[in-house]
């Protein structure tokens, strides 16, 4: 029986309205974990999506926290229906690099979401008939949100805001099945690859262990990381300015940054670390 949407989708939702305020957004998506949220209206009318990049770019353009959330997020979403095949739905996640949440919409309400994570973790139990009829089902997200760090007040450098010290890193060597594992329990989007003396020697995300099944691709897909990673990654140093990292966050649409002195890996900055 083929997998669809409705299977892998994620049906608790965080979910923002068009007249909160882009910092009141900015907190939820730090307090939940998620990049992007969907944007409602109503009983969870869906109206668009706002993620931390366009939290950013708004500050970068001098814009007010107070600003509606309407005023930042995309209006044009691609959407999907629960029957989808969750072939399909990978397929245009890899398609379109930027997307990391695919809205799930029925009869013109937002009913769930699919992330690269739901399709690395697979189908879960489906929901009864009862819980069906009754509209979503009760599910907790199967892995509580990280909790957001103190940023330092009047951080101007990476190393002031950057994720230091145990680092959850991986070897070349290290299985895929392994890495998705990493990933899913940490809920990270990327694992750093080292070597045995900690040097950087790439990176692995979601999308390199997402395998596309309409690519056309007939080629047995990677066991370890070597296969599966990207090589000499875009890095930051401990005293580069945050508005440089800012940059390369908004302009080229990095989610993770490897922070090395030298090749030696020593944190790495995440999105919600500019927020």
């Amino acid at each position: 029986m083929p997998v669809r949407a409705r299977d892998v989708m994620t049906r608790r939702l965080a979910t923002v309205q068009a007249e909160d305020t882009v910092d009141a957004a900015a907190q939820r998506m730090l307090r939940t974990g998620f990049s992007a949220l969907p944007v409602v209206r109503g009983v969870d009318r869906l109206v668009g999506i706002v993620s931390l990049v366009d939290v950013l770019r708004h500050r970068e353009d001098g814009g007010p926290g107070e600003a509606a959330v309407g005023t930042i997020m995309t209006t044009d979403v691609l959407t999907m229906s629960p029957a989808t095949g969750a072939a399909v739905v990978a397929h245009r996640l890899r398609t379109y690099g930027e997307l990391r949440v695919m809205p799930i919409v029925e009869r013109g309400m937002l009913v769930g979401v699919v992330t690269r994570s739901d399709l690395l973790r697979g189908p879960r139990e489906r929901p009864g008939l009862l819980t069906r009829l009754l509209g979503r089902a009760p599910l907790p997200d199967p892995t509580p949100p990280r909790r957001p760090r103190e940023r330092p007040a009047g951080a101007t450098t990476v190393g002031e805001v950057m994720t230091r010290g145990d680092l959850v890193t991986a070897r070349a060597d290290t299985p895929c099945s392994e890495a998705v594992k990493l990933l899913l329990d940490h809920r990270f989007s990327l694992l750093p690859v080292v070597d045995a003396a900690g040097a950087l020697i790439g990176v692995v995300s979601e999308a390199d262990l997402l395998r596309d099944p309409l690519a056309g691709d007939r080629s047995a897909p990677p066991t370890t990381l070597r296969a599966a990673m990207t090589r000499s990654p875009t890095t930051v140093r401990p005293d580069t300015p945050l508005d440089e990292a800012r940059r390369l966050v908004t302009e080229r649409g990095f989610r993770v940054l490897p922070v090395t002195e030298g090749t030696r890996l020593v944190g790495v900055l995440s999105r919600s670390d500019l927020v």
